[in-house]
């Protein structure tokens, strides 16, 4: 799916503005200018590692959603997947370092996880199967999806302190697992290098110079068993941006070794905070993650310019998400200034937790059936969030490549010229249209107008599974180019253009 994002425009002004239930507003994108480029598998998701006892505030909400006993066979998840032609997954999360796999020579029996007081996070050591590791790849090979490893980088490692590990990496069992999965031809884009130890670390940690040291070997592992084939991407650390211990690890592993980083974000609170629905709401709050994407692409840009910004994971609340939000309407807001946040300061991918598990997943833990924050749209589109609860936004929209500079300097200056502009056409084109051209308009509301509501509306019809389980087609209204656009309180607009002009969607 090819997306080019125009940046989401978040509409909430003050609602004393005037007395109708609409205010005028004009948008004037900047199509002759390129912010900013993604991937195309910039959309991600993740499957976690989780088993059913993982609980939080009295709620175990991960149910059969686990890597190890997510049910592959179920139609839906399939269709799921291949759906978004292609989604990346990353697999991968907090019980990754805790990961062996049952390879020939692992010299222990290949279990699951248990509950065990005294393992980090409260697990044991867990095992995948080659038997189980085969049927998930089955599964990805069928859908074409594009898949992101996250490896165990504990191996080997002892505890120094609380919360710190040390010692060198052993890649004995992982080497292998890779070994196999090359000669399968299995299709991992990017061997992703531990799960959220770098800084201080969540539960444990490793110093930069050792897990830049550790990269170096990945890099030369991957490079022995691919050969002259296509090698998979190193990635790394999967953790919380901590400016100073990412600068090392990339002067530490050196030019060309590390080709993305990964950095994770939960930036809405606690999973039962009271005010996470509130801090969606709140365009300045939301936007407070914007230093943490600027700061890590001015880090890349000092330290290690060949390596490329990524998301590796994002659920907006912590700990499974939280169970009035996460899985409703209102969390797309989150969701999508999120993905256009990260897109303008360069990130290439941005993975979403999760795909199935918890309360965050785009898909329900046990029906499989769309979340609200599942639904998306390719193309060349606008995209609109309107955070205000009771005004709606009349939109224009001008493109600056038809705009000259004596309009440009009057809409800085003078009101009234924008009073004028806003009774103006939305092309977007370099020449003017007849009325014969349409847009598509893609306006997504809660259903019954409960921004808690499970169910999104697509023009106002419910989006649902057909009949038999498929994905529904998502059927635009027609609009003529020349009209304003209206978003609606509280709503989602995408608006796709004709003919748009602007230089970094035409590549």
């Amino acid at each position: 799916m090819r997306l080019c994002f125009l940046i989401p425009l978040l509409l909430c002004l003050p609602t004393l503005i005037r007395s109708e239930d609409y205010s005028d507003v004009t948008i004037v994108i900047r199509g002759s200018e390129t912010i900013a480029s993604t991937s195309d598998e910039f959309i991600c998701t993740t499957i976690d590692w989780w088993p059913p006892e993982k609980c939080n505030y009295d709620q175990c909400p991960w149910g059969q959603a686990s890597i190890l006993n997510l049910d592959l066979t179920n139609p839906v998840l399939a269709k799921a997947i291949q759906a978004f032609s292609p989604l990346r997954i990353r697999l991968g999360g907090s019980l990754q370092d805790q990961v062996v796999y049952g390879t020939p020579n692992l010299g222990s029996p290949c279990t699951p996880f248990s509950r065990v007081s005294s393992g980090l996070f409260g697990f044991s050591q867990g095992c995948i199967t080659m038997e189980r590791w085969d049927a998930i790849n089955n599964l990805f090979v069928d859908t074409g999806a594009v898949i992101t490893f996250g490896l165990n980088a504990l191996q080997g490692r002892q505890q120094m302190g609380k919360g710190v590990w040390g010692g060198a990496w052993n890649s004995s069992n992982a080497r292998e697992f890779m070994e196999y999965t090359a000669s399968m031809n299995y299709p991992i884009d990017s061997w992703e290098f531990g799960n959220e130890l770098s800084g201080s670390g969540i539960g444990a940690s490793v110093g930069a110079e050792q897990y830049g040291k550790d990269i170096i070997e990945l890099k030369s592992i991957i490079n022995e068993l691919y050969g002259n084939s296509r090698k998979p991407l190193v990635v790394a650390p999967g953790g919380f941006y901590d400016q100073k211990w990412y600068a090392q690890l990339l002067d530490i592993s050196g030019p060309n070794v590390l080709d993305a980083m990964t950095h994770h974000i939960y930036n809405l609170g606690a999973g039962n905070d009271p005010q996470v629905a509130n801090r969606i709401l709140n365009p300045q709050y939301l936007g407070q993650t914007s230093d943490t994407f600027r700061d890590l692409q001015m880090t890349i840009q000092r330290h290690g310019s060949w390596s490329a910004p990524w998301v590796g994971e994002a659920g907006g609340a912590y700990n499974s998400g939280s169970r009035t939000v996460s899985n409703t309407f209102l969390n797309s807001f989150w969701y999508l200034d999120q993905l256009g946040q990260s897109a303008k300061y360069d990130t290439k991918v941005y993975c979403r937790q999760t795909l199935i598990g918890g309360n965050y997943g785009l898909l329900d833990t046990n029906t499989y059936v769309p979340n609200p924050d599942y639904y998306r749209q390719g193309g060349v589109a606008l995209l609109m969030l309107n955070l205000n609860k009771n005004m709606g936004f009349m939109v224009s929209v001008r493109n600056d490549l038809n705009i000259n500079f004596r309009e440009m300097a009057g809409i800085k200056r003078d009101g009234s010229f924008v009073h004028g502009l806003k009774r103006t056409v939305s092309w977007v084109g370099s020449k003017a249209s007849d009325g014969l051209q349409k847009r598509e308009e893609y306006h997504l509301t809660p259903q019954d107008g409960n921004p808690f509501a499970r169910t999104v509306l697509l023009n106002g019809a419910p989006l649902q599974l057909t009949e038999d389980g498929d994905i529904p087609s998502l059927a635009p209204d027609l609009v003529s180019v020349n009209s304003p656009i209206y978003v609606a309180p509280l709503s989602i607009a995408f608006v796709v253009f004709p003919d748009f002009e602007a230089e970094g969607c035409e590549r």
